[in-house]
């Protein structure tokens, strides 16, 4: 169940925060808001997003069928995608607002999207397996986290 890796990487970016400790290359002295935004991008987009290029290129079979998909190309572009993305993530967490703006929008659009395909798959195709149904905490658990936090530090709409 390689699956709850992902949501897990979610909640312990919460838990961190919460107990904030701060990223390794982390600001002084964050607010909450800012701690939580670098543990996000550290954590979930920055780690989880790397391993997800690997899950999805290295163990391309193993990962599809846990989505209840077949593997083929198209995949591994996931998988590259994903790891320019984790990358990001890991540079974005210690560079502040612009950094987490601009790269927000990117994981937003990804990942809401990829919840409208899981969605869908449950929906018509009656797709149950963990890797469509479990990833959604994520999905869609993510971006709201970032956009709430980027709201609350005050990065955007004020």
């Amino acid at each position: 169940m390689g699956i709850l890796f992902v949501p897990l990487s979610l909640v312990l970016g919460w838990v961190f925060a919460l107990l904030n400790w701060t990223t390794p290359w982390g600001a002084a002295d964050p607010t909450f808001s800012e701690n939580a935004l670098a543990w996000m991008f550290f954590l979930p987009v920055g780690i989880m997003f790397i391993i997800s290029g690997f899950m999805h290129t290295v163990l391309a079979k193993s990962t599809a069928e846990s989505i209840g998909w077949v593997s083929n190309g198209f995949q591994k572009e996931i998988g590259f995608a994903s790891w320019g993305i984790g990358v990001a993530g890991l540079v974005a967490s210690g560079m502040g607002s612009d950094a987490w703006i601009v790269l927000s929008i990117v994981v937003s659009f990804f990942l809401l999207l990829a919840a409208v395909q899981h969605i869908t798959e449950i929906v018509k195709e009656k797709n149950y397996a963990p890797g469509n149904t479990i990833i959604l905490i994520s999905d869609i658990g993510l971006p709201v986290s970032l956009w709430a936090l980027l709201l609350s530090s005050g990065s955007i709409g004020s």
